[in-house]
Order: structure tokens, then C-alpha cells, then sequence
């Protein structure tokens, strides 16, 4: 089993005539981890950062905000100002894990996206339900994480909606069991789904999950997560 390396992660909102946005990177196709998909921009806690702090969830957010720098030259002057959104670790059949922070913030206006060219090579403002439209047609590729938050910030038209929200919940923590069948979509359970212990996804009762066919993802979430 592979170690779990401390990351982070930031979902930075504007927004625009056609409602909220997000911003979405795409991570180069030679890189060894996440190849080719669109993330939201973020990496691992370096050392420095949780040696310079008194906890894991502020060098979680240092390392969230050098990160938006590094990847999409925004700059975050107040990284305590970010808004604990969830965290997700992943799970263990992956060759890399992380425990990785989610932030929310409002977008800086001043700033305008550049990305290096290099594990960055494109960026896309986006609305959270057209992006996942753009997944099922398999335009873009993402990570369950990311479908997950995108599917519940499409239910918000505005940013202060966005916030209020994710500022006034249990922050929920994913630490996901994957079931892999043949013939069947691979399903990847939450705490709080019947069959979460037993790694059964046929236990009849709650659902907090996502079945991850090809072309037709989707998140289950029967209550377990208010949002």
C-alpha cells in the first residue's frame, strides 16, 4: 500500500451574466498522476509549510493558495480566509494516494489566469453543470472528486450562495471504497451509504455513492451530506 501524501486544493468562483463559474486546469498528458484531466488547481503540503504551522488544516491552506500561484499566477493574500469545503483521500487501489484539503473562495478580479505550459497546459471558466456536460459527452475528463463538487455547486447561481453554503455545513470527509465488477460500472461508495462497511453496493438502504459508467457518472446523495 502506498504512503498518503498531504495536499490541497482550491475551487475558486466568479461570478458572470451566465451564472456561477469555476475555474478548471488541465494537468499536461505526460505527467504521472491525473494525466490529461481537469482539476481544480492545487498539489501536495510541502514540508516547510506544515513545519510552518500549528496544524494540518493551515498548512493545508498555505500550500492551497502557493499552489493557485504556481498553476494560475492568482494570488490569494489571505489563505485563512479560504473555506474549508471537504476533504478526500484516495483510495487504496490508486499507486499514488492523497488527503487532500478542499477550499472554496471567491476569485480575485484583478487577476487573469496564466497557466506554465508545462504541468499546466490549458485553463477553462466554466459553469459547474456545463462542465459536467462536457464529462458525459467525454470532452474533458475529470476526477470522482471533482465531479462531485461540480455537481453540488451546480445547484448555486451565485458565489455568495456558494459560500454561504459551504460555510454553514459539516465539512464531509470522503474516504472512498472502490468496487470493481466485470460486465458492471465501477462504484465507488461514501460513509454513509448502506453497503460502505461491507464494500457491497447491493445492501439494500441509504445511497451515497457514484457509479462511474462510461458516459453517464453520477453522484448518489440520499441526504447524507446536506448541501
Amino acid at each position: 500500500m502506498s504512503d498518503v501524501r498531504p495536499a490541497a486544493t482550491v475551487v475558486l468562483l466568479r461570478d458572470s451574466p451566465e451564472g456561477l463559474h469555476v475555474l478548471l486546469l488541465r494537468r499536461n498528458s505526460a505527467l504521472g498522476f491525473a494525466a490529461g484531466q481537469w482539476v481544480f488547481p492545487g498539489g501536495r503540503v510541502d514540508a516547510e509549510e506544515i513545519a510552518a504551522t500549528a496544524d494540518p488544516l493551515s498548512a493545508a491552506r498555505l500550500a492551497a493558495a502557493r499552489e493557485t500561484l504556481e498553476e494560475a499566477q492568482i494570488r490569494i493574500d489571505s489563505p485563512d480566509e479560504l473555506i474549508f469545503y471537504s476533504h478526500w483521500t484516495t483510495p487504496p487501489v490508486m499507486p499514488k494516494r492523497y488527503a487532500t484539503w478542499f477550499f472554496v473562495c471567491r476569485a480575485p478580479v484583478e487577476d487573469a489566469v496564466t497557466v506554465d505550459g508545462g504541468e499546466i497546459d490549458d485553463h477553462l471558466w466554466v459553469r459547474p453543470e456545463d462542465a459536467l456536460l462536457r464529462q458525459r459527452r467525454e470532452e474533458i475528463e475529470m476526477l470522482p472528486p471533482t465531479f462531485v463538487t461540480l455537481t453540488e455547486l451546480a445547484s448555486c447561481t451565485t458565489v455568495a450562495e456558494a459560500l454561504e453554503r459551504a460555510a454553514h455545513r459539516e465539512v464531509p470527509v470522503f474516504e472512498p471504497h472502490f468496487v470493481i465488477r466485470e460486465g458492471e460500472p465501477t462504484v465507488s461508495i461514501y460513509e454513509g451509504d448502506a453497503g460502505y462497511e461491507s464494500a457491497d453496493p447491493d445492501v439494500p438502504g441509504c445511497r451515497h455513492r457514484m457509479v462511474l459508467e462510461r458516459g453517464n457518472w453520477h453522484y448518489l446523495n440520499n441526504g447524507v451530506i446536506p448541501w
